[in-house]
């Protein structure tokens, strides 16, 4: 159980015991955080704020739990701050035990058990099969990796999944331009090569941009998906059939409509055209009842930002196929821009102009690479500083993890004869050994939140948080010392945050170095 859970199980049992709080209530709303400065304690609470009810001011609720709480031995302190947060300071006993947990949990530590284990499609990149992965590719294909990992940490079984859109107008059209030379196609080296070749099929120009370009580019990157699933091999008429037969389309113009405002969506959809030719949107709902019917019970799409009009009609979609439309969660990332010697690279995919995550990984490596894709949040652009990643100092924020975990490698080497022992913990009592052991504890607890809401950004800030602290901890608190027993309880520390860093390295499928 983690620190946050410990804290929300004794609020609830508390609200339930005064006989002030007799009455129940809603706590969906309460909280408990990380403040901001380090004198508000190492965790504090809302609490208050959800509980108040006419008779009782959120300071006098925080007073009251105040007292309840303040008698727990994992807390050294309890404090109430204006205007009525309630502020929670660990005690010493408690962290130390906390490193004994870590030493035997070891890469089970922010293993959950969730109370649902819940089956999980995460489809991420999905790029159509026209040319090269570019950086907009690799921003989904790193943060949807990650999130598959973090959701099996948590106790979920995830497949990965590469949707290859292998018909329609990107490859049946577009594609067969490009191959023909003639405008309004793709440009790039990947259609002069398949025109070398003489391939004039754009489904067979496809296939081979997807094993020869695109597998190969994933592999570099460190992904493998579990399955690829093409649209030519979905059910589509089939679809058509069943929305036809459920009253869910209707024809009109000599085109096949889906009725998807009756499902909240902004306007219905088109399923086939006047000329008899199918749509996007069919092969959305053919591939979306595919998933359902393979037992999935949570849909994770990752899409670009321009895709923003897919979520409601995908909602739609499996409203009418009969499923809840909170079963599908769709993530939106918005574009990737490069930076280069201070300036933007413009970048366009249809004049041939891009950069290919090729082109990107023989510059940096697939670490750096992975670190600075997943550092923003979805909403933001993410401005890629391409001279920054290819920095080997402190200054590149990859740089200044691994080299704390090479360091961790060499201190652990120079005392290998000496083995790091847990009976005198309590020796551990300065503010820069105390710190670490409370960056330590959050792991499980990020885990636990990006499972819930899918922001893998926290992973990277707090891998940088935690090897600063462990620097810091490193200048303070020599380890190599005359005192054996402190210089045992020491190693146990250095120990247990070797586990920690190198288990966030590989949520995040960055190595963990152990020279540099």
């Amino acid at each position: 159980m983690t620190a946050k859970d410990k804290i929300l199980g004794l609020i609830k049992k508390t609200v339930k015991g005064p006989k002030d709080f007799r009455k129940e209530k809603i706590l969906s709303n309460l909280k408990v955080f990380y403040p901001e400065k380090k004198e508000h304690g190492d965790y504090s609470t809302n609490a208050a704020f959800v509980l108040k009810d006419k008779s009782l001011k959120p300071l006098e609720i925080a007073a009251v739990l105040q007292e309840k709480l303040s008698k727990n031995r994992e807390f050294k302190k309890v404090e109430i701050a204006e205007p009525g947060f309630v502020n929670f300071f660990l005690s010493e006993e408690y962290l130390h035990n906390q490193i004994k947990e870590i030493l035997e949990r070891k890469e089970k530590l922010g293993s959950l058990k969730p109370a649902k284990v819940e089956k999980i499609n995460v489809e991420f990149i999905s790029a159509n099969p026209t040319g090269p992965l570019t950086l907009g590719n690799a921003r989904g294909g790193f943060c949807g990796d990650v999130l598959a990992n973090i959701l099996e940490k948590a106790g979920h079984k995830v497949s990965r999944e590469y949707y290859v859109n292998d018909i329609g107008g990107q490859v049946e059209k577009k594609l067969k331009l490009s191959l023909e030379g003639k405008e309004g196609g793709y440009q790039g080296p990947h259609i002069e090569e398949l025109r070398k070749r003489k391939i004039a099929d754009p489904q067979e120009a496809a296939k081979i941009i997807l094993k020869e370009w695109i597998k190969p580019t994933l592999k570099k990157m460190g992904i493998n998906f579990n399955q690829y699933v093409f649209e030519s091999s979905l059910k589509r008429k089939k679809i058509e059939n069943f929305l036809k037969k459920k009253g869910l389309s209707y024809e009109k113009k000599g085109a096949a409509w889906f009725k998807s405002t009756q499902f909240g969506d902004d306007k219905d959809r088109v399923l086939r055209k006047t000329d008899g030719k199918q749509t996007y949107i069919l092969s959305d709902i053919a591939y979306l009842k595919d998933k359902f019917e393979r037992g999935f019970n949570e849909l994770i799409y990752f899409l670009g930002a321009e895709h923003h009009g897919y979520i409601g009609r995908l909602k739609a979609a499996a409203e009418a196929l009969g499923y809840r439309k909170e079963q599908v969660k769709p993530i939106l990332f918005q574009l990737v821009k490069l930076l280069k010697e201070g300036k933007e690279v413009r970048m366009s995919k249809r004049k041939g102009i891009y950069i290919t995550v090729d082109d990107l990984l023989k510059e940096i490596n697939v670490d750096v690479a992975r670190y600075f894709f997943l550092i923003r949040g979805y909403g933001n652009h993410l401005l890629f500083d391409l001279d920054l990643a290819k920095e080997q100092s402190e200054k590149n924020p990859v740089y200044y993890i691994q080299y704390a975990h090479a360091r961790i490698c060499s201190i652990l080497k120079k005392t290998e004869d000496i083995k790091p022992k847990t009976a005198n913990l309590e020796l551990l009592n300065q503010p820069a050994e105390l710190e670490l052991i409370k960056y330590l504890i959050r792991l499980p607890e990020i885990i636990e939140e990006t499972a819930e809401d899918y922001q893998v950004q926290r992973l990277p800030r707090y891998a940088h948080d935690l090897a600063g602290v462990f620097h810091r901890f490193y200048g303070d608190c020599q380890v190599l010392i005359e005192d054996k027993k402190l210089q045992e309880a020491r190693l146990a520390l250095v120990l247990a945050t070797k586990i920690v860093l190198k288990e966030t390295l590989n949520l995040m499928g960055i190595s963990a170095p152990e020279k540099m």
